[in-house]
């Protein structure tokens, strides 16, 4: 089973939407081997990043896998260094072929595509968490979006 994350980058963590990450988690995965794709960028991904890493602690069949957009030298040298220590391990999607400034979005439709669960916070029609979701919707993916808990 794969589960990844789509939110905005100007999300804004509470202990409620932590609660509801993981009640999630628990329903859908369980103790089932999961990978948990991650994009590690924005508040809304570092959220993303901390759930997982504390659902892990009671689950270990739990992967945290950080799919870069990147795999030039010079990212590898600035970026994946200190994440190779917080993931179990680092994919790359085949988006090389693509112009290297959408490779943020390639990489995100990949994700889509290769997920069971999409995680998501999205509240306004517009960005790239907007894109993904709607990318998702039209896959037929199944979505638990937190924003329908916001007050």
């Amino acid at each position: 089973m794969i589960v990844t994350f789509c939110g905005h980058g100007d999300f804004h963590k509470t202990k409620e939407y932590e609660r509801k990450v993981l009640t999630f988690l628990e329903e859908k995965i369980g103790n089932q081997n999961a990978d948990m794709y991650l994009g590690g960028y924005g508040n809304f991904d570092d959220f993303a990043y901390t759930c997982c890493k504390k659902y892990k602690e009671t689950h270990p069949t739990v992967s945290l896998i950080l799919v870069t957009p990147y795999i030039t030298f010079e990212y590898q040298r600035n970026h994946l260094k200190y994440q190779k220590d917080q993931y179990d391990s680092i994919l790359y999607p085949t988006i090389e072929d693509k112009p290297r400034r959408f490779a943020i979005y390639y990489r995100n439709q990949y994700m889509v595509e290769m997920a069971d669960y999409i995680i998501a916070y999205v509240t306004h029609d517009w960005g790239g968490a907007y894109q993904t979701y709607q990318y998702a919707e039209r896959k037929g993916k199944k979505i638990f979006n937190l924003s329908a808990f916001t007050k």
